[in-house]
């Protein structure tokens, strides 16, 4: 079973060290953003843990700083399902970084029943998408500062499901949890391509990436016939720590052998659905995003 899974489960191998470098990890308190935040300490990094529950978010970052002698990890809160919190955030690391180098939206919400954010978004799109386009738009001037720096979407295969609903991207006609989920991380992807297009030339690079199938608390909500498929699967299924290696990997690999705005898979670009790869789309959704958060950015 071993040999079957070290097949298609690649581990990032790079030994690079990460002093003096700055990482906001979203969602960093469990799963993978926990293991991207670990790795990245371990390296030498100072990780910022953000995160909605700071208990929980206190008890991983205690847990990590035991394992690592020396470990630098920080948390603050951030609730992706609110506008106001993810400002409140963005000016704490304004108020206390002088350089952020990674920003890892990694957290999310995975095929809940019919929610609203606190601003009247669709939970999965507003969270997964809208929640890490705010972010990222807030925190770019300190990216720029920092660069060469980078932003890493954490996507999913799910991605390929997907169709960006311009007429209903709440939900209010047809809801459907698996569609929805699928939406906000082709979502993710396009959104990763159009903002490689818009930061390249200011040292910001972005990636996306589909970190396989995870046994996390993200799958919570699923329904008894996904529950089943998973089980019968179950030799697929990876660690949180497996899942988190392309995250690491569009961390630590260099420049010259990266791709700005591509999709990666197993530590190695892939390709991404066509719908992940239309950049009038990627356009379009980006426009649309501004005009929800009532943001300008060009």
């Amino acid at each position: 079973m071993q040999a079957i899974r070290s097949l298609f489960i690649r581990k990032c191998s790079s030994d690079v060290r990460l002093d003096g470098k700055t990482a906001v990890v979203t969602g960093g308190n469990t799963g993978i953003g926990k293991e991207t935040a670990k790795d990245l300490a371990a390296r030498g990094a100072r990780v910022i843990l953000a995160c909605r529950d700071t208990a929980k978010g206190e008890q991983a970052a205690s847990e990590i700083m035991r394992e690592l002698e020396g470990g630098k990890v920080v948390v603050k809160q951030l609730d992706l399902a609110n506008t106001k919190s993810i400002c409140l955030f963005a000016e704490n690391v304004y108020n206390t970084e002088k350089y952020l180098h990674y920003l890892i939206n990694n957290a999310g919400v995975a095929m809940c029943p019919h929610a609203r954010t606190v601003d009247e978004f669709e939970m999965q799109f507003g969270v997964n998408h809208l929640g890490h386009f705010f972010l990222t738009f807030l925190l770019l001037d300190l990216l720029k500062h920092s660069a060469p720096s980078r932003v890493i979407n954490v996507s999913s295969a799910a991605h390929a499901m997907g169709k960006i609903q311009f007429d209903d991207l709440n939900g209010d006609k047809n809801y459907h949890p698996v569609k929805a989920y699928a939406q906000s991380k082709l979502a993710n992807v396009l959104f990763t391509r159009e903002l490689a297009k818009r930061t390249e030339a200011l040292g910001v690079t972005a990636f996306s990436v589909d970190p396989g199938m995870v046994n996390t608390e993200i799958t919570r909500h699923l329904r008894r016939p996904l529950v089943d498929i998973i089980k019968i699967l179950s030799f697929m299924i990876r660690t949180p720590a497996e899942g988190a290696y392309t995250n690491i990997y569009c961390v630590v690999t260099p420049d010259s052998q990266m791709v700005t705005g591509g999709f990666y898979r197993d530590c190695a670009s892939a390709d991404s659905c066509r719908a992940g790869q239309d950049d009038g789309t990627a356009l379009k959704l980006w426009a649309v995003s501004c005009h929800m958060l009532g943001i300008r950015w060009r």
